[in-house]
């Protein structure tokens, strides 16, 4: 693993998401206060004139009182050997118990935010959140959305700026 400038970060976005997932994980590993889900929902960009990470969080999700209640987050992503527990932790809340013990990852300190990362990770982001904004239906252009809010929880918008990325080789291009 390598620190990786945001400016060098190279993968194939659309798979990351899509197939791989992250874990999005907000709290205070020093006060081993945090939780953590599983995402496949966002992107990565420039806003601000800064590197940009955008997760997605239901209010109906534990997760979202630490992304309220925290300045920080990561996104993890794994080998795919560690899907199974990718589900299980997109599956199980935290509310309910230590759901992380229950997978074999790992959880550790980030190098710069206070948000935790986990050990077996292939590829950490690590942000701090410059801007939320919650989805709004009457926005929606596309009907189609719609359906996927059946119980019109909407999903609220972080935007997080890249403070730092450690990942594999293959996340990073040569310059």
């Amino acid at each position: 693993m390598q620190q990786i400038k945001p400016t060098q970060f190279l993968t194939q976005i659309n798979e990351l998401w899509l197939n791989k997932w992250f874990l999005l994980t907000s709290g205070d590993f020093d006060k081993n206060h945090y939780n953590t889900m599983t995402v496949a929902w966002g992107y990565f960009g420039i806003m601000w004139n800064k590197p940009i990470a955008v997760v997605v969080v239901r209010p109906t999700r534990f997760t979202y009182e630490y992304m309220e209640k925290y300045d920080t987050f990561t996104l993890a992503a794994f080998d795919k050997k560690f899907k199974k527990d990718l589900n299980l932790l997109g599956t199980k809340s935290g509310r309910d118990g230590d759901k992380i013990s229950e997978t074999g990852l790992t959880i550790v300190s980030s190098q710069i935010v206070s948000a935790p990362a986990f050990k077996e990770a292939e590829l950490i982001i690590e942000c701090k959140k410059a801007y939320w904004d919650d989805f709004k239906p009457e926005n929606f252009l596309n009907p189609v959305i719609e359906k996927s809010y059946p119980a019109k929880d909407y999903h609220r918008m972080y935007f997080g700026e890249i403070l730092h990325i450690f990942g594999d080789a293959k996340y990073a291009s040569v310059k």
